[in-house]
């Protein structure tokens, strides 16, 4: 319940901020909001009424919205409504959710490596961190590894082979040249595991590294991990190339995905909503309230990036729109605007259908 209790104010607090980008760029540029809303409608109950703008709860917890003044209407004759904007102005109040998003994104990357998480750093580095851990990053499949149990993630303490010759505070390094001394050798391995700590066995092999087939190996990839807290002028730094790094990759993965989906190849079951999240959080939480900031801030570029889809009743759809009538230099339609916007809310509608019933299936496979 608690799990969920996160994940249900994580994705709230995300969508209400991307709306409050919309709001204060509408506020600036003079635009007349007419409701600021958290939660979707029907109302609960009105905070009040300030610059004429109304400030609501609503009883459907999932997000928040802004209500802008002729927002979808073709007229002009309210000189401070959306419509009578001109498209430049459009386009910023439509983008700055986007936008909040990206910068809600880095300081909470940042804010997480401040509270102190996971981060990837050199054999130079390590020697001077006592948080320094050798951390597993990659677990070939079918390799002695794998057998004994040793997870992506996992954190490598100690090897010890029959005679007693241990390997401790090991770096990729020493780990390689020990293991490959031991083909054949069963080795007592401890590493942690979710702060467990474990110890397990393993017999190096031949045959497990595609380019080294004759080295024997226990089949794994590592890097040094800190979770030393950095000081913020450092977390900031730091956390704005996470942001650009995860922004790159999301990038990457959203548009395989969208070319798939346009071959009818794509792989559905490797997305998660917001169900399957549940399960995401849950173990993220194991590694610190850091991880879980971390999270956060993947989630939130996530979502800028699914704004940014040029389909109708997304943001990117709505700029689409704008620049076409700046283009024909006239309104669509509202009919014709409608008919558009409901066919996006049709697919995003169903995506999530498809979504949510991957989700439910996971949890019982």
């Amino acid at each position: 319940m608690y799990t969920i209790l996160i994940v249900a104010a994580i994705l709230v607090s995300l969508v209400v901020i991307h709306e409050l980008g919309h709001f204060i760029t509408a506020k600036l540029f003079g635009i007349h909001v007419e409701e600021f809303g958290v939660g979707y409608p029907p109302r609960a109950f009105t905070f009040g009424v300030w610059g004429g703008t109304e400030y609501t709860i609503n009883w459907i917890p999932f997000g928040g919205f802004v209500r802008l003044w002729d927002e979808e209407k073709s007229t002009k004759n309210r000189s401070n409504g959306f419509a009578a904007a001109k498209p430049w102005k459009q386009i910023v109040v439509l983008v700055a959710g986007v936008v909040m998003n990206l910068i809600v994104a880095w300081l909470l990357f940042a804010t997480a490596l401040h509270t102190g998480v996971q981060r990837a750093i050199n054999a130079d580095s390590a020697k001077t961190d006592p948080h320094a851990m050798l951390t597993v990053t990659d677990v070939y499949p079918g390799s002695p590894a794998a057998a004994a149990g040793i997870k992506s993630g996992d954190s490598i303490i100690s090897l010890v082979d029959p005679r007693g010759v241990a390997l401790t505070n090991p770096t990729p390094t020493t780990l390689v040249k020990y293991v490959s001394a031991r083909g054949g050798v069963r080795l007592s391995i401890t590493y942690i595991h979710a702060l467990d700590t474990i110890t397990a066995t393993a017999t190096p092999a031949n045959a497990i590294i595609p380019n080294a087939p004759a080295q024997p190996a226990l089949g794994i990839g590592t890097r040094f991990v800190s979770t030393l807290a950095l000081p913020w002028h450092e977390a900031l730094y730091e956390g704005f190339f996470n942001t650009w790094d995860s922004l790159v990759t999301v990038s990457a993965s959203l548009w395989e995905l969208i070319v798939q989906s346009v071959h009818g190849t794509a792989d559905l079951n490797s997305i998660v909503g917001p169900i399957g999240l549940v399960g995401v959080v849950h173990d993220a939480s194991q590694n610190g309230f850091g991880t879980v900031l971390a999270l956060a801030a993947f989630i939130s570029i996530n979502l800028a990036l699914i704004n940014s889809i040029p389909v109708p009743a997304l943001d990117g759809g709505r700029v689409i729109l704008v620049l076409l009538e700046a283009i024909i230099r006239r309104k669509i339609p509202d009919i014709l605007v409608q008919a558009i916007n409901l066919c996006g809310v049709v697919l995003i509608v169903l995506l999530m259908v498809i979504v949510t019933y991957h989700d439910v299936v996971r949890l019982f496979v």
